[in-house]
């Protein structure tokens, strides 16, 4: 292997150990003669110092610039008392640079790469690899990595079998429009890319495979909306011989260990609520319940009241009529409320 250690598994128990980094220069800085590099890989970064005493050396880390991809050999030593950066996980110890190789020279980056920087989304897209080397979108791919891990163990550990289905496949009747994939052996036929594994799973019901899983691509031609996607990964479970309150149990379960595992936040047990229930307190079938805003029903307060559009489905058994009390709402501007209205609008 052409690395030792990744730059962020770097520490104190490493020290006067030699290592080899493999990465991308991060920054550099030449402060009265040493070259300071910050080495950068997916597990975070490592400071490398080199001094003029190894000329050869210290001739190429001069012209090294941010972005070229280098191997480094060196000594891990802890930094002067005084010295320690706490935002680096190796932020105690730095690396005396005895080798370095440029594996790659790069052109200057067209925007920076740290946290900072607000860069357009057309052109983190147009240099996408570019993007993904920054800090931030490393730990959302990580994190992602994470949850899909976990999210396996649970279900391989409760008995279910990780089954990948076939993408090319017929048209099946769904919720949205299948994209569809022309034949070239068979001429005027085409394959639809599967908007969820459905029936592959219900196959494998039928033939006795009772607990299936898989983390499905799926595929939907619909226009982009926030919650639509054209292609999306869905967890994707089928079982048998297990009923509405088991299947609520085993998810539920596979949540709450899920954000323990990754985000180590505890979740005690999940609120259920009817449908109705959940109708008649919020409007909705997916209610938020962070919000302390309930309809109130005051069909009883309208019955006698002029204005047909309140009075009639007050009088009428099978409708009913609610308000949103919103505390101090009585007092609020005109404009604020046109604003509220506007904002539900979209």
């Amino acid at each position: 292997m052409m690395r030792s250690h990744y730059c962020g598994q770097l520490n104190e128990s490493l020290d006067g150990q030699e290592v080899t980094l493999c990465g991308w220069v991060h920054r550099r800085r030449d402060h009265g003669g040493v070259i300071f590099l910050d080495i950068r890989d997916r597990e975070g970064l490592a400071q490398v110092v080199f001094d003029p005493d190894r000329a050869e050396t210290f001739a190429t880390a001069d012209k090294v610039r941010s972005e070229y991809v280098v191997k480094i050999t060196g000594k891990v030593r802890l930094r002067p008392a005084g010295a320690g950066n706490a935002n680096m996980a190796s932020g105690a110890i730095e690396v005396l640079g005895y080798e370095l190789e440029v594996l790659n020279e790069a052109e200057t980056p067209p925007f920076p790469l740290n946290e900072y920087t607000d860069v357009g989304e057309e052109t983190r897209l147009r240099y996408r690899f570019i993007d993904l080397r920054r800090p931030e979108m490393a730990a959302k791919l990580k994190l992602r990595s994470s949850i899909t891990s976990s999210i396996r163990r649970y279900l391989d550990d409760n008995g279910f079998l990780d089954v990948e289905t076939p993408i090319l496949t017929r048209a099946t009747p769904e919720g949205a429009r299948d994209y569809l994939v022309p034949s070239r052996t068979h001429a005027g036929s085409f394959f639809a890319l599967p908007q969820s594994p459905q029936l592959f799973k219900q196959l494998l019901m039928v033939a006795g495979f009772d607990r299936y899983y898989q983390i499905a691509k799926c595929f939907r031609d619909e226009d982009l909306r926030a919650d639509r996607q054209p292609e999306f990964t869905q967890i994707d479970i089928e079982t048998s011989f297990l009923d509405e309150a088991d299947i609520m149990a085993i998810t539920e379960k596979m949540i709450r260990q899920l954000f323990k595992e990754v985000l180590d936040v505890e979740f005690g047990e999940l609120p259920h609520m009817t449908l109705a229930e959940a109708m008649r307190r919020f409007g909705s079938d997916k209610p938020d319940l962070r919000n302390p805003l309930e309809l109130v029903d005051v069909a009883d307060q309208l019955k006698d009241v002029d204005f047909k559009v309140f009075a009639g489905p007050a009088n009428d058994p099978k409708c009913r009529v609610t308000a949103l009390r919103v505390p101090g709402g009585a007092s609020m501007p005109r404009k604020q409320i046109d604003d509220y209205t506007k904002f539900v609008g979209i």
